[in-house]
């Protein structure tokens, strides 16, 4: 591991502050409240606040490896027993969880004092985080900017300063949306990396996984090992590392075979500034003596695209059906928005026989991409296809529901989603930011299980282009 801090205390840092007593946690919780408090109006990325709990947290002797750490949760499919859970909706307006994530109990163990929960779109829709019950978060590089999301209020906490880390979850690319948008290293972890439990097994086919947005790289290897690992009654278990995710930083990746491609599924390329920083990337890693080829990942057909939109109409069907069963009542019509209504109404009519073959149709698409990475290590295009938009852009109304989806896709036209699809680790890395001042990510897609590869090679990067120097306009 590289044991030099970032010129901002990361994650790793805070906690080897307060082993060094050169602060206690309750000193880092309440310099934290006061950030997120001051930038609160500025940013909107924190709705639930949590501070008593973290306070009454911060006076307990610190263990674990980021003891005494600020952290805060995303307000998505990851509770904590006692405290208000929304999932971005009015129809979860007054829902109090009722249990513990494993996921929770886990970063609790490690240390980490959950702050509040941050702001998504509702159920996680869409990438940008307007949600009509809590309102938009804002661009810390630029507040009349989306994030993107679904990680959104998470990514600006952490690009604003307000903690060094936060939690995100990733069904289609909600981490590393966000981790572009927001100038953030965002790590997609291999399915089943992270558990989900207890209330999931797995989410829509194992498409979703829970990990975090940081600054630096250590920060999110060693939160990986942290939390990652199989619990009790899981579905299936990632394949296990061969030794820490923390070791892998700062180690030797090797001269690496990467393909890469401007070209999204279409075959047109995304905005000239995405195009940009996937030659800046390129270059830079010819640099540091990989082997670059040009080449489009294969397979990505109509029919896969289809199976998408099958399995994702069906997701949002299940969300309602799911929150319905538990809160024991079916949404007001005002309680949903107009694109979720559209979802789940197009879900309802996705049969059982027509779900599973979209299944098979992606397990296939699986194949395919597993027999391309055994000629590549990694698979490298820039992370979203346009610059972060303009706060309303992507947002439906009762006229038109579906804008929001229209607009949303064109900003995330290249393929984040495939990591989903096949349970492969893939990670966002803040190299370039546009003339405007605005960050723009490219994206890695890696082996299954090898999470290793990624780390080495982000790591490099981050100590040949030292991103975390770089402030945004409204900081902390």
């Amino acid at each position: 591991m590289d044991p030099r801090p970032p010129v901002e205390p990361d994650a790793t840092e805070l906690a080897a502050m307060v082993r060094r007593r050169e602060v206690t946690p309750a000193q880092l919780v309440e310099a934290a409240v006061e950030r997120i408090e001051r930038l609160g109006p500025a940013l909107n990325a924190v709705v639930i606040p949590m501070y008593e709990a973290a306070l009454a947290a911060a006076d307990r002797p610190p263990q674990g490896p980021f003891a005494g750490v600020p952290y805060l949760l995303k307000d998505l499919a990851t509770e904590v027993a006692g405290g208000r859970f929304t999932e971005g909706s009015r129809f979860l307006r007054g829902h109090v969880s009722g249990y513990d994530s494993e996921l929770v109990l886990r970063l609790r163990r490690a240390g980490l004092i959950v702050l509040g929960r941050t702001n998504t779109p509702e159920f996680g829709m869409v990438p940008t985080c307007e949600p009509v019950l809590h309102g938009p978060t804002c661009n810390p590089w630029d507040p009349t900017r989306s994030t993107s999301g679904s990680s959104g209020g998470s990514a600006a906490a952490v690009a604003a300063g307000l903690v060094a880390a936060a939690h995100g979850n990733d069904l289609g690319g909600s981490i590393r949306f966000p981790a572009s948008a927001c100038g953030l290293f965002g790590l997609k972890p291999t399915r089943a990396r992270n558990p989900l439990g207890p209330e999931y097994g797995d989410v829509v086919g194992g498409w979703a996984c829970e990990h975090a947005l940081t600054r630096s790289v250590r920060d999110s290897a060693a939160l990986l090992d942290a939390t990652s690992g199989p619990a009790p009654g899981d579905p299936y278990p990632a394949p296990p590392p061969l030794r820490p995710f923390a070791l892998e930083v700062g180690a030797d990746p090797g001269r690496l075979r990467i393909a890469y491609t401007a070209r999204t599924p279409d075959g047109s390329p995304g905005h000239p500034d995405c195009v940009a920083a996937l030659d800046d990337a390129v270059a830079l890693c010819e640099e540091l003596g990989h082997e670059l080829t040009e080449a489009d990942l294969p397979g990505l057909t109509p029919a896969v695209g289809a199976a998408i939109g099958t399995v994702f109409d069906a997701a949002t069907a299940w969300i309602v059906r799911y929150w319905v069963r538990r809160l024991g009542r079916e949404p007001a019509e005002d309680e949903l928005e107009p694109l979720t209504r559209a979802y789940r109404a197009a879900g309802e009519r996705v049969g059982a026989a027509d779900y599973l073959l979209a299944v098979e149709d992606l397990q296939a698409f699986a194949r395919v991409v597993a027999a391309f990475l055994a000629r590549f290590d990694l698979w490298l295009t820039p992370t979203m296809s346009t610059p972060p938009v303009p706060l309303g852009e992507i947002t439906s109304t009762e006229d038109d529901p579906l804008r929001a989806a229209r607009n949303g896709g064109r900003t995330v036209a290249y393929p984040a989603v495939v990591a989903n699809l096949t349970g492969n680790p893939a990670m966002s890395v803040p190299l370039w930011w546009n003339p405007a001042g605005l960050p723009v990510g490219v994206h890695f897609l890696g082996r299954f299980g090898d999470e290793a590869t990624l780390l080495r090679l982000a790591a490099q990067l981050e100590a040949a282009r030292p991103w975390s120097r770089r402030r945004p306009p409204v900081h902390a």
